[in-house]
């Protein structure tokens, strides 16, 4: 299996930087009078990781958005920084010896910030493979995102042992090899998992490099003093379980306001504790601070303290009234229009052919329809705060023929195939319509996403007769269609042949396309975006994009848009989208995944999922906005796993296009087993993801099955019934509590069957504790002494719960969940 090489043991080193980036930043104020506000930088900067000793290259954009003309960076002693202005970019060079979190000043319009940098030391891991002399081996897996012909392994010594050796940050990682291009296992790693393709992957796990870390804790706030007390505690303990004390010196603090380093003057540090004095004339609306703390080169992530008016955002201010909405507080609804409601039979107008099948035909779903629930409350009763709307843009209305086997014919119901971007689909509706129902969401506090389509149009779209230059070539060189291509043709493939893929290297379509986006925004009041095949487009484009909402959208608007992508690949290659200058957010496929796996399979481990949600964590830092979800459009139903109709092994079955094979739910428990996936995904950081039916377990299969129309009133079952209460009261908790919103996130015990982690705040403490297993388990779980008040008790019934000193004992039902308020 493979084998880790210790990285070389740097000398410890005591950081001054903060009162380092004190002094350069005081060097880089300006006397000039300050930007206007259109250039500020509001976005928080968030910290970017690069390896010691080796240089990575940054576009600007995709380190913080500003419309400044000039940037300029200032010089850090551990961290050479060099700054290409005619290019945009910024080099950042860690020393070899430097491993911690450093603050590199730099300026743009004229005022100052600070980017926060994280240098590592990455673990090196050996692949080792036995192979003839003439073979061609590779390892692939998705830590290089499975790319075939990246990282080939050689023998130089002529032994038949083929090797390479590759840094890899830690986490748990599906990998295998390809030896003359046949995929082949791992013989020396008995550690596998199904792929869900009928076959096996082998695990690779790189243990964290500091095994002993330590995390920032948040205490509380006092409001008559104004001040946030925070403590950081060792994640090891005594012999009697006592953690061990951690000692603090003000060096040993990073604390920023917003985009700048907090003042000395502003926190006060003693022993294992850190006091903050908020400026409280200096902070009307909104601010954020940040705060983490490093010894030794172990550094804890950065703890997110939303304020608002200078009290915590999950506070009641002095004027009364809790925070604006913000992108944290959303839980969004998917809808696939077609799909969802009727309102309106005068526009539903199925295709007519004679291959088309009714799943894959127009069902008559339209916006009025969308607008009779809303009126009627049944977003409100369930108490989610976004609706996202699959593509209302005009589509064909004839059916085509998919490319593949068996070559079954679709209509556009789905409103992927556009042919006019400046209409709404004639069988959905109208742009009054639209425009009423985003007005109306608006009036109950709801924000709408539009799903907009920017890889591809349909060949009757006038761009696709009118331009044919400003698409990519269908034929390949070597005489293949360039068609489905995912990976080998990522920025050029069709999906289909009818469906020509943009080639935005040209500036016409990049500019038009972008346009037509901001246009969508004005016209309709929509609150932003999910962005679909967003690795099949250039970084380029969604730059472009970004830079028009924020000059064109953002600036007449509260709330900035928000942009939700669909990538499926590596971390890397999603996130390289999710840049201040790009995305907010994609859909976090990787985690859906594990979370698959762990709920799913019968040996299934919730310490696997805990340990991807770690990666997550530390790839989109501990208050992203990912999306996280149990079903969508593109996945087969979590009910069809549940209930033992489909196993994970068979996600690309076709089922259901008939109706005879079409899975349905028959087993009762399975509402309970999607019950505690939704408590899993409805206290996690990010953005909870629920597509419609989940609510009331709607089960199916792979597309279209995955997209039956949706059931309302008695059409809905009293075990479904039962469902969707239960998910209404996970959601409103959600919204009720600013922790699982905006609070941090620690794992108090992961197991095979169990998992208990608590989300704190200043304000807020919630502990979650699910059960995966058979069986009720009974525990006492030590909960850290920061998280404890007087008692707890259930946040669901209000019952309490037996606490003594600093051990909680409480049982979880069977394949259950139950959650805690430490008060």
């Amino acid at each position: 299996m493979p084998a880790f090489v210790p990285p070389a043991l740097h000398a410890p080193l005591l950081p001054v930087l903060f009162l380092l980036a004190a002094v350069l930043l005081a060097a880089c104020q300006p006397s000039s009078p300050a930007m206007p506000e259109d250039e500020t930088i509001r976005d928080l900067i968030r910290p970017v990781e690069v390896e010691a000793g080796a240089g990575k290259t940054f576009a600007e954009a995709d380190l913080f958005f500003t419309t400044a003309a000039e940037v300029r960076f200032g010089d850090h002693p551990d961290i050479a920084v060099t700054h290409d202005a005619e290019a945009a970019t910024v080099t950042l060079t860690p020393r070899a010896d430097f491993e911690g979190l450093a603050l590199v000043p730099f300026e743009a319009g004229g005022l100052g910030y600070v980017l926060p940098v994280r240098s590592v030391v990455v673990p090196r891991v050996t692949f080792a493979y036995p192979a003839d002399a003439d073979a061609e081996v590779h390892v692939i897996g998705s830590f290089n995102g499975w790319a075939r012909g990246q990282d080939r392994l050689t023998d130089p010594q002529g032994d038949g042992i083929f090797t390479t050796l590759l840094s890899i940050p830690p986490g748990r990682y599906p990998y295998k090899f390809t030896a003359d291009g046949e995929e082949v296992m791992d013989p020396k790693n008995p550690e596998r998992e199904p792929n869900g393709f009928g076959s096996y992957n082998n695990i690779l796990t790189v243990p964290p490099r500091h095994a002993s870390a330590f995390r920032l804790r948040p205490l509380g706030w006092d409001h008559d003093d104004a001040t946030l007390t925070l403590r950081a505690q060792a994640a090891r303990t005594n012999p009697e379980g006592v953690a061990l004390d951690v000692l603090l010196h003000e060096d040993d603090v990073i604390a920023l306001l917003d985009n700048d380093a907090l003042p000395a003057r502003r926190f006060t540090v003693e022993g294992d504790t850190i006091t903050v004095t908020l400026p409280t004339a200096d902070l009307n609306d909104t601010h954020t601070i940040r705060l983490a703390v490093q010894q030794r080169g172990q550094a804890t992530a950065f703890l997110h303290i939303p304020l608002w008016n200078a009290a915590p955002a999950g506070a009641l201010t002095d004027a009364g009234g809790t925070a604006p909405f913000s992108w944290h507080d959303a839980v969004l609804y998917q809808i696939l229009l077609d799909r969802f409601h009727d309102g309106d039979p005068d526009n539903t107008r199925p295709v007519e052919h004679d291959s088309l099948l009714t799943p894959a035909n127009v069902h008559g779903g339209d916006l009025r329809g969308i607008l009779d629930k809303l009126r009627d409350g049944y977003f409100d009763d369930l108490g989610v705060t976004a609706l996202w709307l699959s593509p209302v843009v005009q589509n064909t209305p004839d059916a085509y023929r998919e490319y593949p086997a068996p070559h079954r014919y679709y209509s556009a119901y789905h409103g992927y195939w556009p042919t006019d971007s400046y209409a709404v689909e004639p069988r959905f509706g109208d742009m009054e319509t639209l425009q009423t129902l985003i007005d109306e969401a608006h009036t109950r506090g709801m924000k709408v996403l539009l799903d907009f389509v920017a890889n591809h149009v349909h060949e009757q779209h006038p761009w696709a007769t009118e331009h044919p230059d400003w698409f990519t070539d269908l034929d390949l060189p070597d005489g293949r269609k360039n068609l489905r291509l995912w990976d080998e043709q990522r920025l050029t493939t069709w999906f289909e042949p009818y469906l020509p893929t943009i080639d935005y290297t040209k500036p016409e379509p990049l500019a038009a396309m972008t346009d037509n986006a901001v246009w969508w925004l004005r016209e309709t009041g929509a609150d932003g975006f999910r962005h679909d095949a967003v690795k099949h487009i250039p970084n380029a484009f969604w730059q472009t994009l970004t830079r028009k909402i924020r000059t064109e959208v953002d600036a007449e608007r509260d709330l900035p848009a928000y942009q939700i992508g669909e990538t499926f690949g590596s971390y890397a290659l999603i996130s390289s989208y999710v840049t201040p200058g790009q995305l907010d957010a994609q859909f976090n496929f990787n985690l859906y995944d594990a979370a698959l796996a762990a709920f799913l399979r019968p040996d299934g481990s919730l310490a696997a999922l805990d340990a991807e949600h770690t990666k997550t964590l530390a790839v989109y830092g501990p208050h992203h906005l990912m999306g996280n979800l149990m079903d969508s459009h593109d996945k087969t139903r979590f009910a069809a796993y549940a209930d033992g109709d489909l196993s994970l092994d068979d996600a690309y079955a076709a089922t259901g296009w008939l109706g005879d094979d079409a899975p349905r739910v028959d087993n009762a428990a399975t509402y309970d087993r999607i019950a505690l996936y939704q408590a899993y995904q409805l206290t996690i950081p990010g953005v909870p993801v629920i597509y419609y039916g989940d609510e009331i377990g709607m089960s199916g299969g792979n597309d279209p099955d995955n997209r039956r129309p949706m059931r309302f009133d008695d059409a809905v079952t009293a075990d479904e019934a039962v469902l969707r209460d239960r998910i209404a009261a996970l959601v409103t908790l959600r919204r009720d509590r600013s922790a699982l919103r905006h609070g941090s996130f620690e794992t108090l015990r992961a197991t095979t069957d169990l998992w208990a982690y608590v989300r704190a705040d200043l304000t807020d403490r919630v502990l979650v504790v699910l059960n995966k297993s058979a069986r009720a388990q009974t525990l006492m779980l030590d909960v850290p002494a920061a998280y404890l008040r007087d008692r707890a008790a259930d946040a669901l019934t209000g019952d309490a719960l037996d606490l003594d000193d600093t051990q909680l004992r409480l049982t979880v039902p069977a394949g259950g969940y139950r959650i805690v308020d430490l008060l």
